[in-house]
This record gives C-alpha cells, structure tokens and sequence, in this order.
C-alpha cells in the first residue's frame, strides 16, 4: 500500500504534466515565456496580501490573491507594446509588495514561503482538489478555444483579418498560463514553476514535427522529470522539485540544435 502523500504526489504529478503541456506550450507558441515567472512571483504578493487580511477578519484562501495577483499581470502586460518590460516592472513590484507584507505577518510568512519553494510531499488533499480543480478550468478553455489560442500565437495579423478577437483571446490566453503558474506553484514553488512549464515546452519544440507532438512530448518530458525528481528524493536527501526542474532543463539542453 502506497502513503498517501505519495499518492498525492502521483496525483499531482499528471496534473502538473497537464499543465506543462498546455500552457507551457502556449507560452512557447507565444514567445512570453517571462510571463510565467511574472505571474509566479506576483501570485505571491497575493498571497501574502491575502494572509496579511486574514489578521483582521477577513478570511479568504490565499490562492484566490494568487491568482488575482497573477492573472493581473498577465492582462496589465498583454496592453504593452514592450510585454517582457511590462511583466519585469511588473516582477519588481510584486516582489516588493510580496517583502512588504511578509515583512507585516512574521507569524504567517511560512505560508507564503510554502509557495516559494514548494514541496510534492506536503501536498494536502484540500490542494489536490484545488489543483485539480484549476487543471479541469484550463483544460475546458482550451479545448474550446485551441483553434483562436494557435491562430493567435503563430499569426495575429492573420488572425484580426480572419476576424478573431486578438486582444480578447490574448488577454484569455495569458490569463490561463497565469492560473497554471499557480497550480505549479503549490507542487514545485514560485522558483522552479517557471523550469517546470518552460523547459519541457521548449525541449519537446526541439524534437516535435508537429503541434500535436509538442502537446504530447510536453506531458511526457514533464512526467518524466517529476518522477525521476520523486525517485531521487527517495534515495538521496533532496527536494524532489528542485530534481524534477533538473531534469526537466536537462532534456533541453539534450534536445537542443546548436
């Protein structure tokens, strides 16, 4: 009989792979792979604004400010001409206002490291559930809207004579990979989501003949990594996230055409 963390972790470990096919990819298709560090360092600020109002009486999970705060940056730098200096100031300002209020809730600041650096392990089932939960949303979205996301990505001017909504499904689009740098986030941590969604993209991009393989080669790198990461963890005393982003950029660097 397995533990149930580490049934928790296999469970986490398909959601991740979900993600890091769907939206890591998107955020490859769309050249914005700063974004997901953006969103994972803005998400928390949210949290730690969410924790900090929790001290006066208002108590609201704070992953919902995560995702606020993500998911916010996200839109704030599809309006900018210059996206990647939008998501950097926007970086900048959500670190200091993640130091702020860590800085105000001492007590509670564990909460918010546990997002830092995150950990397959100490995953709760309330997490799996609010992990699955998210992964369901993002799936649904983009099986929906996979014809205007690929449209947008690859050729927006093509797509605003067609007569798609670029800005609308751009605004979508940055929103979900936002929300997805928050699942991330509660299985590897701010730190390593940003390896965990770009590199298997990026490796699968190398060797992939077609969008679809880039899709599967995603899921499977990712998988891969995450499960190494876990076997590891077993043998050695290290983080199994810290592995599985390890492996994870290992697979690019072999892929790679120099």
């Amino acid at each position: 009989m397995l533990d149930e963390y580490i049934i928790r972790a296999i469970v986490a470990l398909i959601l991740l792979a979900v993600n890091a096919s769907i939206a890591g990819s998107f955020t490859i298709f769309k050249n914005v792979p700063f974004l997901i560090a953006g969103s994972a360092h803005s998400a928390l600020a949210g949290s730690a604004l969410f924790i900090f109002l929790e001290m006066y009486g208002l108590s609201i999970n704070p992953i919902i400010g995560a995702i606020i705060f993500a998911v916010f940056v996200a839109i704030s730098a599809s309006f900018s001409k210059q996206m990647n200096v939008a998501i950097g100031i926007s970086f900048a300002f959500s670190m200091s206002i993640a130091v702020l209020f860590i800085s105000l809730i001492k007590e509670q600041a564990s909460r918010v490291w546990g997002l830092l650096f995150g950990d397959l392990f100490l995953l709760t089932n309330h997490d799996i559930i609010l992990m699955a939960t998210m992964t369901t949303f993002i799936i649904i979205f983009f099986l929906v809207f996979h014809k205007e996301f690929l449209f947008i990505s690859f050729d927006p001017e093509g797509a605003m004579a067609y007569g798609i909504k670029v800005k609308y499904f751009t605004h979508l689009l940055l929103s979900l990979i936002a929300i997805s740098t928050v699942v991330m986030m509660k299985a590897v941590g701010a730190i390593l989501a940003y390896a965990m969604l770009i590199a298997p993209a990026a490796a699968a991009n190398e060797k992939a003949k077609s969008i679809l393989q880039v899709f599967g080669f995603s899921a499977l790198i990712a998988s891969v990594s995450i499960f190494s990461g876990i076997i590891i963890s077993f043998l050695l005393p290290v983080s199994p996230s810290a592995m599985s982003a390890i492996f994870a950029t290992s697979f690019y660097f072999a892929f790679r055409k120099f």
